[in-house]
């Protein structure tokens, strides 16, 4: 019998290994390389083109994100923040610049061509304060307490075990410490098999939670002050949203 769970990962891990051999390729045009195909509610477009101008041209056509959460999440100079599912490195080195030499920007993906693709993007962009580890989202390799913020860019839809993945994102904050996440979301009226007639997991879609049950599983991990703030349409009744939450002192 098929382990759908294994079998979903791995499609995912061949989705982005290709996005990364793609974007690192010479497929370049008089402006460096061409980006990954994806429409325009996906991708380096949704970043405001000064930042795109100040990073390495690579970093820029690997994103496959559905928002910019380095400026929803509000980063501060001194922070540490994680990213989870950082991809080719875009917002792990705009976060490195929003929190300064004396803050830390991590970030972890399981796709081997996406970390060896961020390793050479943050060479280029002369990163010092970044480092990037190898894992996955339900299981990510740092100790408790570790970083003030995490964020991540439509990656977290992509899990099978989403519950996981809040009480990882929970394990790691510090106490105070504040979540700034862009993401696909559902409609509430939308069930499972709707969602999935209205595109595939690896397209960020069937995987989506709704509205309702994204604002649970925060709400399950012990997080406060939760907002999911839709922002634009990227498929029938689902939305690219923005999820902010804290983790409370006490």
């Amino acid at each position: 019998m098929s382990d759908q769970p294994t079998d979903l990962r791995e499609t995912v891990r061949r989705r982005y290994a290709a996005a990364a051999v793609q974007a690192a390729e010479a497929r370049t045009g008089c402006c460096g390389p061409e980006p990954v195909e994806v429409d325009d509610t996906f991708g380096g477009a949704l970043y405001p083109a000064d930042e795109r101008a100040t990073l390495p041209a690579e970093a820029v056509a690997a994103s496959l994100g559905c928002g910019n959460p380095t400026a929803v999440a509000e980063l501060r100079e001194g922070e540490r923040v994680l990213d989870l599912g950082s991809g080719g490195g875009i917002d792990v080195l705009l976060s490195a610049r929003r929190v300064g030499p004396t803050g830390k920007a991590y970030g972890l993906d399981m796709t081997d061509e996406m970390l060896a693709l961020a390793l050479a993007n943050q060479k280029k962009a002369g990163a010092t304060n970044v480092e990037f580890l190898k894992g996955t989202i339900e299981a990510v390799p740092l100790p408790a307490d570790t970083v003030d913020v995490v964020i991540s860019n439509c990656v977290i839809n992509l899990s099978t075990d989403k519950p996981a993945v809040f009480a990882e994102m929970f394990r790691v904050l510090a106490p105070g410490g504040r979540v700034g996440i862009s993401d696909v979301v559902a409609d509430d009226a939308l069930s499972p098999a709707q969602r999935a007639e209205r595109g595939d997991y690896v397209g960020c879609i069937a995987g989506a939670l709704s509205f309702t049950e994204y604002r649970r599983g925060l709400e399950a991990a012990g997080f406060t002050d939760i907002e999911i703030t839709p922002t634009h349409t990227v498929a029938d009744s689902m939305r690219s949203a923005i999820a902010r939450a804290t983790k409370p002192t006490g």
